[in-house]
């Protein structure tokens, strides 16, 4: 049985949102040899048309975050996507907020960058219809990375 969580739109410099992205940046660095952190600025998520989630469990705890933030008109970017757990559903929860939040905030597509090393994250949006597209902005050229793009529809 899956955990109840809950996402939603929070401060993202919230001490929760601090904690969340820190233990996130451990990780990669763990799986990647890279925190991420020079891939993220807060501020990028304060801009229209951004926005950025933490997911509580049924106590209020803080079990995973994450953000969107624009592109160009069409296209949303996916950053910071963290889960504390990777069993109970709650990074399938974030991004299904965010991709929710993407279409009313007027996108068609999300796409996202990873690590080609970081085999649980490409799985993970493989599983969840991202198909891999060439690689954009500072990742051009750089083979360690993967970019991933998802077209947006509007549920009926």
């Amino acid at each position: 049985m899956k955990d109840y969580i809950i996402v939603r739109l929070e401060d993202p410099k919230s001490q929760d949102a601090k904690s969340l992205m820190d233990l996130l940046s451990d990780t990669l660095q763990s799986i990647t040899g890279d925190s991420g952190k020079n891939s993220f600025d807060v501020t990028d998520v304060t801009v229209p048309r951004s926005l950025f989630v933490i997911a509580r469990n049924q106590q209020g705890e803080p079990v995973g975050c994450g953000a969107i933030r624009p592109i160009d008109t069409n296209t949303a970017e996916l950053k910071r996507m963290y889960a504390k757990s990777k069993s109970n559903g709650v990074g399938t929860a974030i991004l299904s907020y965010l991709e929710e939040q993407s279409w009313s905030l007027g996108y068609s597509q999300i796409w996202l960058e990873t690590r080609l090393v970081n085999q649980k994250a490409v799985s993970f949006y493989e599983n969840k219809g991202y198909t891999r597209i060439s690689n954009y902005g500072k990742y051009l050229n750089r083979e360690e990375c993967v970019c991933f793009g998802k077209y947006l529809r509007q549920e009926t």
